[in-house]
């Protein structure tokens, strides 16, 4: 089917990716990658986003046009008083905005200006410290609601459709527009915030109403229940959920419900984002009714993708004198070099683990480079990290300062392995994994969903590189081990096997090099396309079971694969009997991924599915000995830790007491008796993280 011709508004919060000198983040520079590949189709490509003060810089460079724009209101602000202590209950901005324009490479780029919008030039984003203090934090909700003005007026009456980038950044936009006929609204998840992120909802309610929209907002209450009090408090300390007082509204949820598409960066970015499946937030996420709102409104869902740089898959790695770029660093050449790219985040990027494994083997005596880069702009503040640095000198190059986007091509092309041991499922892409890729470098990395494209924990004959388990934790021995391990295994495989080495290698490239913008324009203007053209969105049956949503799919569809995944004996009844052979195939997979509920269904329903060792493992997993002592036994349990909620009436984000039962043998744990209302909370050989009673007594 022929390719409408659509004009396409981006708009986020920060949209400089054109120029360097005003770039903060990586979404900038998928935004201008992005339009520029929409509109070399030839479609229409607008941006929208603030001046953030930097008008006169832009004329210095640009030829910047003035519009016949000054919108002149009063904004709204209903403030939280538990938040903003001793300010009237609703501030009044007044703001006159004016809106100028650039050409360049076929897209008009709009910089909104006004007093808000032009504050913090240097840093564009307000501190998390001004919450409560002063009102620049809320500068991006101002740009909010003055880009749903100007879109109203400058582009009122034409058809249109708006590509609005990280929820946390444009939820008002949706329900704004969604009465307006000639605008579709495409929402972008670009990171794993919180789903359950929420912000006041009276503050919502108001400026909707400034908009002109409706004011009836979607509820997700929090589930009830002692039981769930120590998975809650759990999740402080996974980054995955955070508990909200009742007057709060889920943003993801104003998105879920007035957007027309939500777009993913990967696909393991939309399957994680959809379920949490193997992780500590898991059950919990299935008792809210947030999950009912992503089940409902998943046919909306589609991959756009994103991709490597034009520059990165035009430089070639063969023309780096590799020699000189080690040794310039002062690490020896005839050594395996690993190397690590990313912003310095300590845990979201496994930074702390990775760097205590560097420590282990070099202390070990493993003869390898190590190039680390830990982005900070400034010196690392961490004593420890100077500490293994100085103590590796000359095996250990590392590094904080920002340099040449060309040095760092260098550095990946004189590597032979790339490290990224991510955590939390915060990445959602990892530009900097497929960079390094692209210079035949092997990764060693996390088994994350949002990083599984990059193929380095696919079985053969798929494999580009070897994986560790996903981490959860904020300082992980599992992981630090993990990575020991796999290091040592990349050397061995470096000396002994270079054939197997230089497939992966070769794999690896070629993997990294099939994510072009091109390609993410195909994905993207496809779904637009049919968004376009007033076709309705579909749930792919195989997306439905994967999730384990068999209420959305006919009976034949459903596969033995996804009913024993979820552990649904009905959804396989569906397809074909279950009989004591079925049953029994039940009865391992749940076993395997720590489904205890499932196993006690199928002991029930068909007792000579299994056998009376197999029952007595279940049963008597957990137990309490004469003298308190907490006793578990499960063959492929990792770790095991005893979660103990704060009391009742603490504060709103109480953190739970975790304590890690001592590893006795292989699958066996003790500990102290569990207190009321305390859960087990167990990591697997696999990497799935799930959560088990405490049985007393």
């Amino acid at each position: 089917m022929t390719e409408p011709r659509m004009h396409i508004i981006e708009t986020y919060f920060e949209c400089c990716g054109f120029d360097h000198t005003f770039l903060q983040g990586g979404t900038s520079v998928y935004l201008w990658n992005l339009s520029r590949a929409f509109a070399a189709r030839g479609h229409r490509v607008s941006i929208v986003t603030p001046a953030h003060g930097r008008l006169d810089d832009l004329r210095g460079r640009y030829e910047v046009e003035d519009l016949d724009y000054a919108d002149e209101y009063l904004l709204p602000l209903v403030l939280d008083p538990d938040v903003w202590h001793d300010q009237p209950a609703e501030v009044h901005l007044p703001l006159r905005t004016t809106a100028h324009r650039i050409r360049l490479d076929d897209v008009d780029l709009y910089f909104l200006s006004n007093d808000y919008l032009d504050r913090l030039p240097d840093t564009f984003y307000p501190p998390y410290s001004a919450k409560g203090r002063d009102l620049v934090f809320f500068k991006p909700l101002v740009f909010q609601v003055d880009s749903v003005r100007f879109l109203r007026h400058w582009f009122g009456a034409e058809k249109a459709l708006v590509h609005a980038h990280e929820p946390y950044y444009h939820y008002l936009l949706p329900a704004a527009l969604r009465d307006d006929p000639r605008k579709f609204v495409v929402s972008t998840v670009q990171s794993n915030m919180p789903i359950t992120k929420k912000v006041y909802a009276p503050e919502v309610r108001r400026l909707l109403e400034l908009l002109g929209a409706g004011t009836g907002l979607p509820q997700d209450p929090a589930p009830a229940g002692p039981e769930l009090e120590a998975v809650s408090q759990y999740q402080q300390l996974t980054h995955l959920h955070y508990e909200y007082p009742p007057d709060h509204v889920a943003l993801y949820l104003l998105v879920l419900e007035n957007a027309d598409l939500i777009d993913f960066l990967s696909p393991g970015q939309l399957d994680f984002y959809a379920s949490f499946l193997d992780t500590p937030f898991e059950a919990l996420f299935a008792r809210l009714p947030l999950a009912g709102a992503v089940k409902a409104n998943a046919h909306k869902m589609f991959v756009g993708g994103c991709a490597i740089s034009d520059q990165w898959l035009a430089w070639d790695p063969r023309e780096v004198d590799r020699p000189a770029v080690l040794a310039g660093l002062g690490l020896d050449p005839a050594l395996p070099t690993f190397f690590h790219n990313a912003r310095y985040a300590l845990h979201h990027k496994g930074q702390l683990e990775l760097l205590r494994a560097v420590d282990q083997v070099l202390s070990d005596g493993l003869a390898a480079n190590f190039v680390v880069r830990c982005i900070s702009g400034a010196p690392l503040d961490d004593p420890y990290f100077r500490e293994v640095a100085e103590r590796h000198r000359g095996r250990l190059h590392l590094e904080s300062e920002r340099v040449d986007e060309r040095r760092v091509f260098e550095y990946a092309s004189a590597a032979d392995f790339c490290l990224f041991p991510s955590k939390f499922e915060m990445d959602t892409f990892l530009i900097a994994q497929g960079e390094a890729m692209v210079c035949s470098a092997v990764p060693i990395a996390t088994a994350q969903e949002g990083m599984a494209h990059f193929r380095h924990a696919r079985p053969e004959p798929e494999t580009t590189g070897l994986a560790v388990n996903r981490s959860f934790a904020e300082d992980d021995p599992l992981l630090t081990t993990a990575l020991v391990a796999r290091i040592r295994e990349a050397v061995t495989l470096w000396h002994d096997d270079p054939a197997r080495y230089r497939e992966l290698s070769h794999r690896a490239a070629a993997v990294a090099r099939q994510f072009t913008w091109e390609h993410c324009a195909d994905l993207h203007l496809a779904a637009f396309g049919r968004l376009w053209r007033g076709e309705p969105a579909a749930l792919p049956a195989e997306r439905a079971l994967r999730h384990g949503w068999f209420d959305l799919v006919k009976d034949e569809e459903i596969t033995e694969e996804a009913a024993l995944a979820h552990g649904d004996l009905t959804a396989y009844a569906r397809r074909a009997p279950v009989g004591p052979s079925v049953a029994r195939r039940f009865f391992l997979a749940a076993w395997e991924r720590a489904d205890f509920a499932t196993c006690e269904r199928v002991v029930d329903r068909f007792p000579t599915a299994v056998t009376e060792e197999e029952v007595r493992g279940l049963r008597e997993r957990c137990s309490v000995t004469a003298d308190g002592t907490l006793v578990y036994r499960l063959p492929h349990a990792e770790r095991v830790e005893l979660v103990t909620p704060a009391p009742r009436g603490t504060a709103a984000r109480a953190r739970p007491e975790v304590r890690e039962l001592r590893r006795t043998g292989a699958g066996a744990f003790e500990g102290p008796p569990p207190a009321p209302g305390a859960r087990l909370l167990l990591t697997l050989a696999s990497g799935r993280v799930t959560w088990d009673e405490a049985r007393h007594g």
